[in-house]
């Protein structure tokens, strides 16, 4: 994470939901660089200060969802990105897991709302132009899984 976001609180002004993603990106982040047991960084993460205004249950299941299923989501996510997965920065790579563990797993969540959530989580932990990448990779992603919804729009 960058300088600025190594300290970072949610916002004060974001929904339980996007404060659910931006915890969930910091645990899939430790995740990626520790390769840490899942439950140990639920446990750190839920100690967060700011946790509690977070909704719990989404935050579970993205943590637990996208490390569960990160190979299948990683075979998803690898045609489309004009790089190996492994360089990836370690927040493009959480939030293109969040962001495509979401687009696959909860279709009650439009996907205009799923790569606007992962974009924003990429402009602010990520690097400069990272969020472009993510948006780019997450379009063409619901593009493939869901096909409907976005021919529909």
């Amino acid at each position: 994470m960058n300088s600025k976001s190594q300290h970072a609180n949610p916002s004060k002004s974001r929904s339980p939901r996007h404060r659910a993603r931006e915890f969930a990106l910091q645990g899939l982040y430790q995740w990626l660089l520790n390769n840490e047991d899942s439950g140990v960084i639920d446990a750190h993460i839920r100690q967060a200060h700011g946790f509690d205004k977070a909704d719990r249950e989404h935050f579970y299941a993205l943590l637990h969802g996208a490390i569960n299923q990160s190979i299948a989501l990683r075979e998803e996510i690898a045609p489309l990105i004009d790089r190996t997965i492994a360089e990836l920065s370690p927040i493009e790579h959480a939030a293109l897991l969040i962001g495509a563990y979401e687009l696959k797993n909860h279709s009650e969540i439009p996907y205009r709302v799923v790569i606007n959530e992962a974009v924003e989580l990429a402009k602010s932990f990520g690097g400069l132009d990272g969020h472009k990448y993510v948006n780019g990779v997450l379009d063409k992603l619901a593009a493939k899984l869901r096909p409907n919804e976005v021919v529909a729009k």
